[in-house]
């Protein structure tokens, strides 16, 4: 997957490695800005594992994003009917969860937390397979409510995961497409 936009740049992806990635996201799990992945106090060796894992698990899977060319985002996607959401909602077929973390950065670029999110829910949708995209958002995290809002997403109801109050929103490929076509 590549995206270019004249403001943003180009954005592209490629497999975490989570021994290669782990002192990456070591720094960008466990800043300030990243409260909400709940990765705080985890030490080097701790992410390192929470990512052999994932890599290890057919149902989840871990990309690191790149903005020309530089590490600058982590994408996540699983199946929620063995991860993250059993039993808290019933999975349709095609469903697939998602979670993405933009680096913490001091020259943010304007509109690039957009212009990422985009781009993550355009390559789950370059798969056929994938009719709905699932998320679980801290309740309180109202900034990326809005980012979700912005790609489609719609909110069903609050539920309660072992880690968190959250936020279940559903966006299926047409309000994907939808909220983000360009006006002709």
């Amino acid at each position: 997957m590549s995206t270019t936009t004249a403001a943003v740049g180009r954005l592209t992806l490629r497999p975490l490695d989570p021994v290669e990635d782990a002192e990456l996201l070591h720094g960008w799990v466990t800043h300030p800005k990243s409260a909400y992945w709940m990765m705080q106090n985890a030490k080097l060796v701790d992410v390192e594992r929470a990512y052999m894992d994932i890599a290890a698990d057919e149902h989840s899977h871990a990309l690191i994003g790149l903005h020309d060319g530089e590490p600058a985002f982590l994408m996540e996607h699983y199946d929620p009917a063995h991860r993250e959401l059993v039993g808290l909602y019933e999975p349709r077929p095609g469903d697939v969860g998602m979670h993405f973390l933009v680096a913490p950065t001091d020259r943010p670029v304007h509109g690039f937390t957009r212009a990422v999110i985009t781009a993550v829910m355009a390559r789950l949708f370059d798969d056929p397979a994938t009719s709905r995209v699932v998320v679980e958002p801290d309740v309180s995290n109202t900034a990326v409510h809005a980012l979700n809002e912005a790609v489609g997403f719609v909110p069903e109801r609050e539920i309660q995961k072992p880690e968190k109050r959250a936020l279940l929103s559903f966006c299926t490929r047409e309000q994907f497409v939808a909220a983000t076509e360009v006006p002709a």
